[in-house]
This record gives C-alpha cells, sequence and structure tokens, in this order.
C-alpha cells in the first residue's frame, strides 16, 4: 500500500513540475514495482509494456483518426466556419454564449480539444472586443465549451473519455443518457452564470477588454466553405456512432472522407494535415498508454488488493467509490483519458463485477467513470490548460481561478448531483 502510494506521488509531484508522463510512469511504476517486491526489470518489461501496448492496440487508431479528423476540419476552414455560423446565430452581444456554443458544437461533432482551441480563439477575441469583455474571461470559456460537458457528459460523444469505458463495462457511447444530460445542463448552465457574473464583476472594476501583444494565433483564412457543408463531417460521425451503432473508427473514416471530398479544390493541403494529425496522435496515444501502464503495474503488486479493499470500502453507494479513485488519478496525471486508464485497467473488473452482482447499471458506472475523468484533471499542470494559455497569451494569475471554477469546481458538483440521485433511485 505504501509503495502504490509513494508511486502516485512521485507520478503527481513530476506531472505537475512538467515532466513527460512518458518517461515519469516507468519511474513510478518502478517504485511500485520495487516495494511491492516485484523483479524490477520484468515488472518493466513484462508488466508495464503489457498494459502499455495492450492499451495502444486497442485505441491507437481511434486516436490517430481523430487527431486526422480535427487536423483536417481544422486546415480546410470548416472548424472556423461552425464557429462562425454559430456566433452569427446567438449574436456578438452574446460573446461568452457565442464562444462557449462554438467550442461545444466543434468538441461534441469528434474535434479534439487541441484543434478546437485553434479554431476559437480567433473568433473568442474578436466577440469580446465587440462587446467589451476582458480577455482574462477567454480561457475559461473555451475550456467550459471543450474541456467539460462534451467531453465527459453528452450522451453520445465521441471523445475518447465517453469511448475508453465502453471496453471495460461493454457498454455503448450513449450510456446512461439520463445522468449525462442532468450532468450537462448543470455544468454549461452554471459555467455560463458564472463567467457572466464575472463578466459584470470585471466591468464594475474597469477591467475590460484590451488587445493582445501577440497576434499571431490570429491569423485566419477568409475563405471558409459555407456552414452547411461544414455541419455536415461533425453530423457523419455523430450519425454513424449513435444511429447506426457504427464503431468509432468507421465514424471517423466516414468523417475524414466527407471532409476530404467536400473540399477536394484544397487537396494539396491534405498530406500535411494528415501526416500533422498522425503525428500529433502519437503523443498523445504514447501519454495515456504509459499512463495505463503504471496501472497495470498497480494491480501486480500485493497491497492492490488491500487497496481494492479500501476504495471498495467507501461508505456509500459503489459509484462514489468509481468517481473518488478516477478523479484523484486524473488529478494526479493531469489528464483525464490517462487518469481514467490508471483507474479502470486498475479497478474495471472489480467495478464490472460489482454493477452484474448489486444492479447498479454497467451504464451508470461507464458514465461516472466518463464523468470523474472530467473532474481534478484540470488542474494547473493540466496540458489542455497549459496550451490554452500559451494560445490566448494569459497566466494561472489571470485566469486559472475561473477554470477551475468552470472546468474542477462546477464538474463535481454535477457528478455528486447525478450520483445522489442515482443512489435513491431517481436514475
Amino acid at each position: 500500500m505504501f509503495g502504490i502510494l509513494l508511486g502516485l506521488v512521485v507520478l503527481m509531484v513530476l506531472a505537475y513540475l512538467g515532466w513527460s508522463i512518458i518517461w515519469i510512469a516507468p519511474i513510478s511504476a518502478g517504485v511500485v514495482a520495487l516495494t511491492g517486491g516485484l523483479d524490477l526489470l520484468e515488472a518493466y518489461k513484462d508488466t508495464y509494456m503489457g498494459g502499455f501496448v495492450s492499451f495502444a492496440k486497442s485505441w491507437f487508431p481511434v486516436f490517430m483518426l481523430g487527431a486526422i479528423f480535427g487536423k483536417l476540419m481544422e486546415d480546410t476552414g470548416m472548424a472556423r466556419s461552425v464557429a462562425v455560423a454559430m456566433t452569427k446565430v446567438i449574436g456578438t452581444q452574446r460573446a461568452i454564449l457565442g464562444v462557449l456554443a462554438s467550442a461545444a458544437v466543434l468538441t461534441y461533432g469528434g474535434v479534439s480539444l487541441f484543434v478546437v482551441v485553434f479554431a476559437v480563439y480567433p473568433l473568442a477575441i474578436s466577440l469580446f472586443r465587440e462587446a467589451n469583455i476582458s480577455r482574462k474571461l477567454i480561457p475559461a470559456t473555451v475550456a467550459l465549451g471543450a474541456f467539460t460537458f462534451t467531453m465527459t457528459a453528452l450522451p453520445g460523444t465521441p471523445q475518447i473519455q465517453n469511448l475508453i469505458p465502453m471496453e471495460y463495462f461493454k457498454t455503448t457511447p450513449t450510456a446512461a443518457p439520463a445522468m449525462g444530460i442532468i450532468a450537462a445542463i448543470i455544468m454549461a448552465v452554471g459555467g455560463y452564470l458564472y463567467l457572466r457574473w464575472q463578466e459584470k464583476k470585471l466591468k464594475a472594476n474597469g477591467e475590460v477588454f484590451t488587445e493582445p501583444k501577440d497576434t499571431s494565433n490570429l491569423k485566419v483564412d477568409d475563405k471558409v466553405p459555407h456552414w452547411l457543408l461544414s455541419f455536415l463531417p461533425l453530423l457523419t460521425v455523430l450519425i454513424t456512432l449513435n444511429v447506426f451503432e457504427l464503431d468509432v473508427i468507421t465514424a471517423l473514416i466516414l468523417g475524414i472522407l466527407l471532409i476530404m471530398a467536400l473540399n477536394i479544390s484544397k487537396f494539396k493541403r491534405f498530406v500535411t494535415a494528415i501526416n500533422s494529425g498522425a503525428s500529433g496522435s502519437v503523443i498523445a496515444i504514447i501519454n495515456t498508454s504509459a499512463a495505463v501502464g503504471f496501472g497495470t503495474v498497480v494491480r501486480a503488486v500485493p497491497g492492490f488488493e488491500k487497496l481494492t479493499e479500501l476504495l471498495m470500502g467507501v461508505k456509500g453507494h459503489p459509484l462514489i467509490s468509481e468517481a473518488i479513485s478516477v478523479n484523484i488519478l486524473a488529478g494526479a496525471t493531469g489528464s483525464a483519458s490517462g487518469g481514467m486508464g490508471i483507474a479502470l485497467e486498475a479497478l474495471g473488473d472489480k467495478y464490472y463485477e460489482i454493477a452484474m452482482n448489486t444492479g447498479v447499471s454497467p451504464e451508470a458506472f461507464h458514465r461516472v467513470a466518463s464523468l470523474s475523468s472530467g473532474g481534478l484533471d484540470v488542474l494547473p499542470h493540466n496540458g489542455a490548460v497549459l496550451t490554452l494559455f500559451a494560445i490566448t497569451g494569459m497566466t494561472h494569475k489571470d485566469s486559472y481561478k475561473d477554470i477551475f471554477v468552470v472546468g474542477v469546481l462546477i464538474p463535481i458538483i454535477a457528478l455528486a448531483f447525478v450520483i445522489m440521485l442515482t443512489a435513491i433511485g431517481i436514475l
């Protein structure tokens, strides 16, 4: 038990310091292996790499195709076209709602979080300038739309945080729709009301829009496809995945082919976009696989049984145990998919067994795992948060408090509420 906790502390501290999980995960796994009485070399070559390779084998196509889909949406101008269309419908005076909705639609349509940030930021600057809102709120507004309810809560979302639990609980992307929708409403409405309150507070204090010093991220191609055509690839992924119930690989391939068919005049950009997306996906899959490998070593040491007893012994509903496990590990790794990967690799079988024996549906465990991955993951060392600050030119001092409220506090409140409704039998 001490070795497992020590390994987690090492992982958390080094991740917080900004060191890559690609190499700190095996170091942390080594700490667990040594204190757990395992042979260090065998634990690395067989146990750690076994978990690493198994996850990569199962999920690399999804990571790669998802990244390519997002990059093609970005490079063809389709992502920006969707964002512009959303803001025209909502209106320029509702700047926060416009940016939030644009980010949400793109994320729910399968575009990766990082691509969404690049696509929405130029639009956010334009809208916030017109509405005279402080740029301090841009990171939290984008985070609310891209890092919360569309990533973990809305049923059917093709984001990886909603897909990973399927393997462990034998579920579909639309698992526990009522839980997901209620949690999504709490996150979206609660976050939006908070940001509007902050907008008024900042204006009352004299803090309004100021021009960014770095304008390199604001250069965009004005020639974008028609918004109706731009929505089609997003709808294709969602419909093929959830209505026709095809696997996510097929859904993403169809989406990619449709983007290319609708933008055939820009075919010279395709190879560059596909290469860039494929290259970016390698880092993403390795990061998550490294975290899963750590979870595999944790499961192999004798202390794991004691840890299992401790987590399973959490008083109250079994979903509470899962929520705590995934949240803590997502916070430790600074990664929603990484933390979920560790927790489910180590405890997924146990939770599925509980589902089979207690009458709590596997779908509920799926949704709680997904929701929990989007809680403590957005701590200051989270990669998406750091990228968001780098693109927007803001700092932790400027904007992290607002990100914490909309990306950590409100999602945890939403998670607790739907678990309570499930525990008392309403859901």
